[in-house]
């Protein structure tokens, strides 16, 4: 993986930041933007530059096409290429459907799937002109399962739409050498949610507990790795059985 060039969205905490540090120990470049996470930014670039690697982070809403498309320019014409595209991006927020407004349905949509198209069409010239790519795209652990989502209803769209962009964007890439394939975590302690929280939840996961930020790193790891060149259009479960 040496010389290699990452892009993460999201990149400056929590699972993003773990993809970033991680890639950046095994040799690659590593580009992370975010929308408002300033400060944990600057300390993950700081973390990733005392590596005595290159590493770039820019403050880019990703849901802004112009914005997406002027990151990625940006990192190839400084590093002339990007060989993975990790979209970790993906607020959400908890309402009853019914009590939505509209500007909070078009939010979830606006940071959690445009994005995704945004920045893949951004990208994928490049990784065709070389031959070799790998996208990474975030959706969740039931989303392919259609259930009714009361409390985030458009958030869950959002994320079903992003396992058919993904597996379209696979059949549209494949030839190009270049896999995009979908990581649906289910609970996962990444830091941001109390701990009593998550124990509630450890009753309703099949495994008895909750996954961890490093199970994440190591599935990603792995899509992005040669071993797993025939793997595409996939959405590999991270749930311990759980939305299954």
């Amino acid at each position: 993986m040496n010389e290699k060039v990452a892009l993460i969205t999201g990149g400056a905490r929590g699972i993003g930041r773990a993809l970033a540090l991680s890639l950046a120990e095994q040799g690659w470049s590593v580009a992370i933007c975010y929308r408002t996470s300033h400060q944990p930014a600057q300390e993950t670039m700081a973390t990733l530059l005392d590596m005595g690697l290159r590493a770039m982070a820019e403050q880019c809403d990703v849901s802004d096409p112009k914005a997406a498309a002027r990151f990625v320019a940006r990192v190839e014409k400084e590093w002339s290429r990007i060989d993975a595209l990790i979209n970790c991006a993906g607020p959400y927020h908890r309402v009853n459907l019914l009590e939505e407004s509209v500007e909070g349905w078009l939010e979830m949509f606006d940071n959690n799937l445009h994005p995704v198209f945004y920045m893949s069409r951004a990208a994928a010239p490049g990784m065709k002109e070389r031959r070799w790519g790998r996208i990474v795209n975030f959706s969740m652990a039931n989303a392919d399962q259609l259930v009714a989502q009361p409390n985030l209803t458009a958030h869950y769209i959002a994320k079903a739409g992003v396992l058919v962009l993904t597996r379209t964007l696979a059949r549209l890439l494949a030839s190009s050498g270049v896999t995009v394939n979908a990581v649906s975590p289910g609970f996962i302690n990444t830091g941001s949610t109390p701990e009593a929280e998550l124990a509630a939840m450890t009753k309703n996961i099949p495994a008895g507990y909750v996954g961890t930020v490093s199970d994440v790193v190591s599935a990603v790891n792995f899509l992005l790795s040669d071993q797993a060149r025939y793997i595409n259009g996939a959405n590999l479960h991270l749930s311990g059985g759980w939305g299954i």
